[in-house]
């Protein structure tokens, strides 16, 4: 099977991930911040030594901010609900997935936030800054907007985003599902406030591992309450982070392999690993743009703006049975709607959905190449 499912999941990890999860399953057996003995303490280390590297790759200045989740939706759910209170008001784009736009949905409809959708284009990140300026208003709590759009690999321009929210009084956040790894984030630079993301993607990590990054002094509210190992004389949460948010043993294994992730993207480098994505995606959308019966859905891809996603669909197929003929002969690609709804209400594929090719750090030209062709025989078939 060629594996083009990466914008869900990874794979294969890179050989030192699952190294890091057997050596923690192997003699990490201490529950950290659990306890002073020798074992206890080696597990607090390691698991500090992923914040500190997660901090550096992400610029952040307090690793003790790196907040471990199970997954980017643990975070945003941390974010939404942690944040937001009666009466304010968040902005977000027509791209967001469900991670996203459900939380704060929920919210809306209990009479907690107001929000209001910021239209994308395709095509301009003129545009897309114009319609986030005209979105954000004065009383604006919150622009929380996806830096890359799962359906179409477009890149919205969040430091400029960011600069206008911090002009009219708003904290920025970002849904760093599809980026995290594989476009160039450093918080401080853009002007980040929240920035959450899974392991599981771009950054090679174990699947049940994600993080959220807190870049500003605004406290957020626990989500869940329970055990931390400090502090446990009061009856609240800590005040200070990690603790307030991590509750619970930790995933020792998990963030462990993580840190060989994260470890792995460093040494191959952001930049290189976007560039050869980049032109695997090129490849792709060179060979089907004009490939009949084969429709695509973004616009030709430009570097810096386009991530390696790239979705289509072939003569009346859905996107879910194109994907599934695709898997019968050989190929692993998601069809459906990519838990994504405002994108694809935007594309007009809502009914239908899409086939979406996620290009990863693994992937070849000749994979591509043997794609690109099996897609062509499809839309032969159809």
């Amino acid at each position: 099977m060629i594996y083009f499912d990466n914008a869900a999941t990874t794979f294969p990890k890179p050989p030192g991930v699952a190294r890091a999860v057997f050596r923690a399953v192997e003699h990490m057996g201490g529950n950290p911040g659990r306890g002073g003995h020798a074992l206890a303490l080696q597990s607090a280390r390691a698991v500090y030594r992923v914040r500190e590297q997660a901090a550096a790759l992400f610029g952040l200045d307090r690793p003790e901010n790196v907040i471990f989740t199970q997954n980017c939706t643990h975070a945003l759910n941390l974010l939404v609900y942690g944040l937001l209170r009666q009466g304010d008001r968040v902005v977000i784009s027509d791209l967001e997935h469900n991670s996203v736009w459900r939380p704060l949905c929920d919210l809306r409809r209990r009479g907690v936030i107001t929000l209001e959708v910021a239209e994308t284009s395709l095509e301009s990140q003129e545009q897309i800054l114009a319609s986030f300026g005209a979105a954000i208003t004065g009383g604006t709590r919150l622009v929380l907007c996806t830096h890359t759009s799962n359906v179409t690999g477009t890149v919205l321009p969040i430091a400029r985003i960011a600069a206008l929210a911090h002009s009219r009084g708003a904290l920025m956040a970002v849904d760093a599902a599809q980026s995290a790894g594989t476009l160039d984030i450093d918080m401080k630079a853009m002007g980040l406030d929240f920035v959450c993301m899974p392991g599981h993607k771009g950054l090679y990590g174990p699947s049940g591992t994600g993080m959220l990054l807190i870049g500003c002094e605004q406290p957020l509210r626990p989500l869940m309450l329970g055990g931390t190992g400090s502090q446990s004389q009061l009856e609240t949460a800590p005040a200070g982070y990690p603790d307030r948010l991590e509750c619970g043993t930790a995933n020792v294994c998990g963030i462990c392999g993580l840190g060989e992730g994260m470890a792995f993207v460093r040494q191959q480098t952001v930049r290189q690993l976007y560039a050869r994505e980049f032109s695997l995606l090129q490849l792709a959308d060179a060979r089907l743009r004009n490939c009949k019966g084969v429709q695509l859905y973004t616009p030709e891809p430009r570097l810096g703006t386009a991530a390696p996603v790239l979705s289509f669909n072939v003569g009346g197929l859905s996107g879910e049975a194109a994907a599934q003929k695709l898997s019968g002969m050989g190929f692993a690609l998601r069809g459906g709607l990519h838990c994504s709804p405002p994108a694809h209400r935007k594309l007009g594929t809502l009914e239908r959905g899409t086939v979406r090719i996620g290009i990863g750090a693994f992937n070849s030209v000749n994979e591509m190449w043997r794609l690109c062709k099996a897609i062509e025989k499809l839309q032969d078939w159809v």
